[in-house]
């Protein structure tokens, strides 16, 4: 399926593989394992990311995946019965949880190709994330650690830091292709 999506659409996918269940865990640590919270996933491909969701949040907790490509919709309508699947441009992310019923997430987790989306559209995103994150809620993605020096990956981190109060780079994930770290953001700058 991966290999599929990305012949036809290289510039939604953005990797050369799945992510892997290391850097899946690595994401997924900012999801709650008690109480009832509510999960949003922005572009989780084939699913890997969201079975690391799955397996942290709670049996009360609900998991919604954002996905723009109707092909992976399908899919993961069909192999994770767990998740709500929401066919869907990230950009509109607040309508689009507000069609789900959804005020406030507990965490927002990313697998979005960011060096591939222009400076307005990764603004808009972040934006929309901060602001339908709860007040204790915590925002993660990831980067490639090649591209980390490149301009694109610099403005991205720019931009988080002007968006949250904290951004934390974690430690390399070296058993993913290729090498990644994530960022967690915690306690946004921007509200309604």
């Amino acid at each position: 399926m991966f290999a599929s999506v990305v012949v036809r659409k290289p510039a939604v996918v953005g990797a050369i593989a799945p992510s892997s269940a290391m850097l899946a865990q690595r994401l997924a640590e900012v999801v709650p394992t008690v109480g009832t919270p509510t999960v949003v996933e922005l572009g989780p491909g084939t699913g890997s990311v969201s079975a690391a969701i799955s397996a942290r949040l709670p049996a009360s907790g609900r998991a919604v995946a954002v996905e723009i490509d109707a092909t992976l919709v399908d899919y993961l309508r069909r192999t994770r019965p767990e998740l709500e699947v929401v066919h869907g441009d990230a950009a509109d992310l607040a309508m689009l949880l507000a069609g789900a019923g959804i005020e406030r997430a507990d965490a927002v987790v990313s697998g979005l190709p960011w060096a591939l989306l222009g400076k307005q559209v990764q603004e808009r995103i972040v934006d929309q994330v901060a602001r339908a994150l709860a007040p204790h809620g915590a925002f993660t993605t990831f980067a490639y650690v090649h591209a980390l020096p490149m301009s694109p990956a610099r403005r991205f981190r720019a931009l988080l830091r002007t968006r949250f109060d904290e951004v934390l780079p974690t430690r390399c994930v070296w058993r993913n292709t290729p090498p990644a770290i994530t960022y967690v953001c915690r306690r946004p700058k921007i509200r309604d």
